[in-house]
């Protein structure tokens, strides 16, 4: 079991978010806590969160691409990963990914709120819903039980999406926008996908 959290708490991409969590919140509460900090951090949890399902959906299941570089890309940040789903080093969003994702919308941040301390509650929240995707995402594929029965079906959900059909159950933190966007499905409604364990094999299988 220590081995379980050791392994996540410890990996690299995973440790560098937290510094980056950790640091952030040290700054926000340097310069004061009030509504709009925690108004700026929940939209940053909000905003990731949609964020999740559709980067999920559009960006990494997106049709492989013919440039090599960004297909090259998208076999790091996912393709591999339907491949090989309980391989960590494929399993976390890598650190060059994430920081210039988060640096994009910070930015924006900024610009409209003109604040150094909001656009860093902002960024916390966006940080702070990352690490939860990540936990959500590395529980469903590791030998580790949720204590709760949401839990449980969110991970019964995720590995749905990876061994039954890869079209469908896109949330790995929450099912929200699954529900919104109707790829919330019952199992027993979705057929079984021959392309679920192999993303990059889809145009092949089109063919």
């Amino acid at each position: 079991m220590k081995k379980v959290y050791r392994d996540f708490f410890f990996h690299f991409d995973i440790t560098a978010m937290l510094i980056i969590l950790v640091a952030f919140g040290f700054y926000v509460l340097y310069q004061g806590v009030n509504a709009f900090t925690f108004l700026a951090l929940f939209l940053g949890m909000g905003l990731y969160a949609f964020l999740e399902y559709v980067t999920h959906r559009f960006l990494f299941h997106m049709k492989p691409p013919k440039n090599l570089f960004f297909l090259k890309l998208l076999k790091r940040l996912h393709y591999d990963h339907h491949v090989e789903p309980t391989n960590l080093k494929l399993l976390f969003l890598p650190v060059w990914y994430s920081l210039p994702f988060a640096v994009i919308l910070s930015s924006v941040a900024y610009l409209i709120t003109n604040s150094l301390t909001l656009t860093a509650s902002f960024v916390m929240g966006l940080t702070a819903m990352l690490l939860i995707y990540e936990w959500k995402h590395y529980v469903a594929h590791v030998s580790l039980k949720p204590r709760t029965s949401f839990g449980r079906w969110l991970k019964k959900t995720h590995l749905l999406h990876h061994y039954k059909n890869e079209n469908y159950w896109y949330g790995v933190s929450n099912p929200l926008f699954d529900i919104v966007f109707g790829t919330l499905k019952d199992e027993k409604d979705v057929p079984t996908s021959s392309t679920a364990k192999d993303l990059e094999g889809r145009d092949r299988v089109a063919q």
